[in-house]
């Protein structure tokens, strides 16, 4: 039986592998903020050391863009020393070691997918903190799989179940008109994250689904498939409170999976129906 340490369990990718996984399969040990700090090392490597799992998934990371912009050194401890001393224990205790990342190491300027071999340059401190994240796990493992996806949404705070609460509230949705990406479901990423770390395919990894679209083509369709109805209004990013926060080019290449064939994403509106309706009918 494996042995599965998930860093930041509470949070969307973290509580969708605990949805996704088979218990007969794994043992998990599940920490948050809460059970273990990820910044103080001599814990990190007191449980590693008691526990020594086979796998460690860091799922724990400052994810609000603003929040990142007002408190820098905070982005830097959790996103960056946060995944250097769990690569530490990693290394340490020979397990494999899963990084979530992110599209925001690329600056968005462009009108074309990035690929996991584009150069990056992140823009902001969110980008910027992990990145640096990036570069830790590349440092100190061997065995990693750093897997960049974007538009996340699951459980918790984000862009599908705002829209959802603006409508059930009858407010009018506000998004930015520039922005373009490709929505993927948690539990979609972590059915990836569950595959890979079976394997020895180490490296970097974009992970999101297929397709791409507009903001307002996103809420467009959560609202479709949820049933609901709101006002959509699109403005340009410059006039919202997070424009300069977040690229306006959010768009993957996941083209070391293709050419490697190892593993096939659905389509965002397949996977954002999984997630609306519990149709997961694009697994079969």
């Amino acid at each position: 039986m494996l042995k599965v340490w998930i860093a930041g369990s509470a949070g969307q990718i973290g509580t969708a592998i605990n949805q996704v996984l088979d218990p007969m399969e794994m043992e998990v040990f599940n920490t948050d903020k809460n059970e273990l700090d990820i910044t103080q090392t001599d814990e990190v490597l007191r449980f590693g050391e008691i526990n020594r799992p086979n796998i460690i998934i860091n799922c724990a990371a400052i994810t609000d863009t603003a929040l990142c912009e007002q408190e820098p050194e905070l982005a830097f401890r959790v996103n960056a020393l946060g995944a250097r001393n769990l690569s530490i224990v990693a290394n340490k205790v020979g397990a494999k070691f899963v990084q979530l990342s992110t599209d925001d190491v690329f600056d968005g300027q462009r009108q074309q997918p990035y690929t996991e071999f584009d150069l990056t340059n992140p823009r902001t401190v969110y980008g910027c903190s992990k990145l640096a994240g990036e570069h830790y796990v590349k440092e100190f493992t061997q065995k990693h799989f750093i897997i960049r996806s974007n538009w996340v949404y699951g459980q918790g705070n984000n862009f599908v179940n705002r829209v959802l609460e603006a409508a059930d509230q009858n407010r009018p949705i506000t998004v930015a008109a520039e922005q373009t990406g490709s929505p993927t479901s948690a539990q979609d990423l972590a059915r990836i994250i569950l595959y890979l770390i079976r394997t020895n395919e180490y490296g970097t990894y974009h992970a999101t689904c297929k397709g791409m679209c507009s903001r307002l083509d996103f809420a467009k369709e959560i609202l479709r498939l949820s049933g609901k109805t709101a006002e959509l209004t699109t403005v340009p990013s410059s006039s919202l409170d997070v424009s300069e926060t977040r690229p306006d080019y959010s768009v993957l290449d996941n083209f070391i999976l293709r050419i490697i064939d190892v593993y096939d994403m659905p389509s965002w509106q397949d996977s954002l129906k999984e997630y609306l309706t519990g149709d997961a009918s694009h697994l079969a």
